[in-house]
């Protein structure tokens, strides 16, 4: 860890003493989280984050879907405020920091501001955003995406997760439904800190990355329909195979990745077959394919790559197939302004730091559609992420908390009171 060349930092013990207690709320089985969205560990997480961001002086509103806004005031109330934030939910093996750490440490930039007596000339908003991981109720950064007018609020509450429970159902039984019309928060711009989810941060020995770039990527989910028979007397020519349908599809898929490098990945996630009998040919099977690179073209192009092949294995199985996209966003570059508070942030604090590109969606990624946006993120160990074994270290957190800090003073205005502390 580089040495600090300013004294305006957080308090990491105090951040991380935040992260562990939350953390206390839907533990998983294996010392990460199951705080899955709307459930009641999700709700239990939001009351607890209301009742410390309220304590330093923070007004909360909601809106309709749930998104939770806490304002610290500004000198000047009517300037369109600074964002930051992330998200609490989790996967259901989920770690204890993806999302977390960057809505606490919000929350720390609050109670490290409130200490100092530092005012803004904007205010400045923390933002818990619902359902980014999209695990429960698909697609991610759901509500984000609705903030962005991707998706209307009838379409939100109509999503349903594996049984068949409905998102405004579920927001309504948590009592998270707020009055806020979604997308009327107005923003000056918005930050996100994040843990990397990767490798690259730790393995090149650096504190932060400067986050220029975002992955786009597709969701897609194929389905096979063919004929349940027999296994012991159906000829192997007279098979309608739905799973050998689903087995192509997954080589399809690692082959177009491979074909599009570098800068693409694609994986098969979830895939099952029925009836799932040990004696019966499967006469249905489905899957849920993953692709993502930050080259738009690419990106389309790998699409009808595998939209083709999967009609192509269906004609010659004797299958019927159907490709639904269920997620997508195209690449996105963040707001050069907001990366350059990010870059001279982290030049300021003397870290280590180099600018990446994310991997992964964020709700950062759907704002920025709307909203001047930018994102800091911070190594974890092994790159290992939407696991319990996710980890990193206290500095790691002081160092994208504080970076976060001295982006969003940049941008709200630090405003020089008698009361104010040089």
């Amino acid at each position: 860890m580089a040495k600090l060349q300013s004294n305006l930092t957080i308090d990491q013990d105090r951040l991380w003493d935040t992260i562990m207690e939350m953390a206390k709320i839907a533990p998983g089985v294996a010392g990460g989280s199951n705080r899955q969205t709307l459930t009641d560990g999700d709700g239990e997480a939001r009351h607890l984050l209301r009742r410390w961001a309220e304590a330093e002086g923070a007004d909360l509103t909601v809106d309709r879907i749930g998104n939770m806004f806490l304002r610290r005031e500004g000198m000047e109330p009517d300037l369109p405020p600074v964002c930051l934030g992330s998200h609490l939910d989790t996967q259901p093996t989920g770690g204890k920091y993806d999302g977390v750490l960057g809505v606490l440490a919000g929350l720390e930039v609050f109670r490290s501001l409130n200490e100092r007596k530092i005012a803004t000339r904007y205010p400045i908003v923390l933002i818990n955003w619902t359902n980014e991981e999209g695990s429960r109720f698909a697609p991610a950064m759901l509500a984000s995406g609705a903030f962005a007018g991707l998706y209307t609020e009838e379409w939100v509450n109509a999503r349903t997760d594996a049984a068949g429970l409905a998102f405004g159902d579920e927001l309504d039984r948590i009592g998270w439904r707020g009055e806020k019309p979604v997308g009327e928060q107005p923003m000056k711009a918005f930050f996100e800190l994040h843990i990397e989810q990767g490798p690259l941060l730790e393995d090149g020995g650096l504190d932060v990355g400067v986050v220029t770039h975002g992955q786009g990527l597709y969701w897609l989910e194929v389905s096979f329909e063919g004929r349940e028979s027999h296994t012991g007397t159906t000829p192997m020519d007279r098979r309608r195979d739905a799973a050998r349908g689903l087995a192509q599809t997954i080589e399809l898929v690692n082959e177009t990745a491979f074909a599009f490098l570098p800068g693409v990945v694609g994986s098969v996630g979830h895939a099952s077959v029925e009836p799932n009998s040990r004696n019966i040919i499967p006469g249905y099977s489905v899957c849920t394919i993953d692709i993502r690179t930050a080259d738009k073209a690419k990106l389309e192009a790998m699409r009808e790559r595998i939209e083709r092949g999967v009609h192509r294995i269906a004609e010659t199985l004797g299958l019927a197939a159907k490709v639904t996209i269920t997620g997508h966003f195209d690449p996105i570059t963040f707001d050069l302004e907001c990366v350059s508070a990010v870059r001279s942030a982290a030049n300021r604090l003397g870290y280590r730091h180099a600018d990446i590109v994310s991997c992964a969606g964020h709700d950062a990624c759907h704002v920025n559609r709307v909203v001047p946006s930018a994102m800091v993120m911070c190594p974890c160990v092994d790159g290992l992420s939407h696991n319990e074994a996710e980890e990193i270290t206290k500095d790691w957190a002081g160092a994208g908390a504080n970076v976060l800090m001295h982006a969003v003073l940049e941008t709200a205005e630090i405003v020089q009171r008698k009361d104010y502390r040089k």
